[in-house]
């Protein structure tokens, strides 16, 4: 088999592209042919050693692939080669082969193509787990997008359409604006590269505005940086401020903001929930095919690689340019 793997430390530029022997599934393991896999922002990390997980190099990023079973281990149940599945992991998925516990692969509908499949589990993962347990979002609250073009963005608009919210898209050009749009987001808005107080505070009274009433019941950052505290700011009283990533940064909030509003900061590790909680995460996962196949939600692919450029999709990321999802192919 082949693999981009990580050596050392280091960007995506040091990423090699190596052949390695193919390994065999253990028990309750299975090997998946892989079609497609998942580009996303915490591979950029891991590579660099400043994820939460640091695999033993060296190993192949990427954390979500979308393929075809080719072998089975002892004591699996319920797949058999040549299933279509999706599944995930912390790493290895930037490769042509990728072992996963059986727990962790789902059988893909027939109508759903491997990009798409390679795109889903993680970004709606995260925001369905994000929205609707970590936030508990109604019907009819106002949901505030940080970053709302990016993969876990745009899954976020889509769920929070179908969980009943008014959806407010925060993003950085007019072009990321016009995709959120026709994803489904009920208002935009286009907040600028770089904040000085002034700005700070000017973007707080827009996503006030635009979300009507006191402010944002449920404010979604997947930007962290200076366009947190304004964030925080915005939050409606008994609001919800989910922490989901800080690409701009890792952000000081003040705390005094949480008592005059008497809201809430939340994380969300959504990885380590699926491995704490499996049966809710299969529910929730169950919730998530059935929404796809109503047509509710849909990754879009707006950024294909073959399995050998990974580092220009990694870049893609990295400089904040992707819209929707990046997936490499196989």
């Amino acid at each position: 088999m082949k693999a981009m793997l990580s050596h050392e430390p280091g960007g995506p530029e040091t990423l090699k592209l190596t052949e390695i022997d193919t390994p065999k599934p253990g028990p309750g393991q299975v090997l998946i042919a892989v079609k497609a896999a998942g580009v996303n922002f915490p591979d950029t990390l891991i590579i660099k050693d400043l994820y939460q997980f640091k695999p033993p190099r060296p190993f192949a990023p990427g954390g979500e692939v979308a393929g075809i079973i080719e072998s089975v281990g002892d004591n699996v149940t319920g797949l058999a080669p040549g299933d279509r599945v999706l599944a995930g992991g912390v790493n290895g998925g930037y490769a042509t082969h990728f072992v996963a516990d059986a727990a962790r692969t789902n059988k893909i509908p027939d109508s759903m193509p491997f990009d798409e499949a390679a795109g889903f589990m993680l970004t709606y993962g995260t925001s369905h787990y994000a929205l609707k347990n970590r936030a508990n979002i109604q019907p009819g609250e106002s949901l505030f997008i940080l970053g709302a073009a990016g993969g876990v963005g745009a899954a976020a608009i889509e769920l929070g359409k179908a969980f009943g919210a008014k959806v407010v898209a925060g993003v950085s050009s007019e072009e990321k604006a016009e995709f959120c749009r026709e994803l489904g987001a009920d208002e935009t808005l286009i907040y600028p590269r770089e904040l000085d107080r002034d700005s700070q505070k000017a973007l707080s009274g827009e996503i006030k505005k635009l979300c009507g009433g006191e402010g944002a019941n449920v404010i979604y950052d997947a930007v962290g940086g200076d366009y947190a505290e304004p964030a925080v700011r915005a939050l409606a009283w008994e609001g919800r401020f989910l922490v989901v990533g800080f690409p701009a940064g890792i952000p000081k909030i003040p705390l005094n903001l949480t008592l005059l509003k008497s809201c809430q900061i939340v994380g969300v590790f959504w990885g380590a929930f699926t491995m704490r909680n499996p049966q809710l995460n299969a529910e929730y996962v169950e919730e998530m095919f059935r929404f796809y196949e109503e047509g509710k939600i849909r990754p879009r692919i707006t950024a294909a690689f073959p399995l050998e450029d990974a580092a220009q999709a990694l870049n893609m990321l990295q400089e904040r340019k992707a819209t929707g999802k990046v997936v490499l192919t196989v």
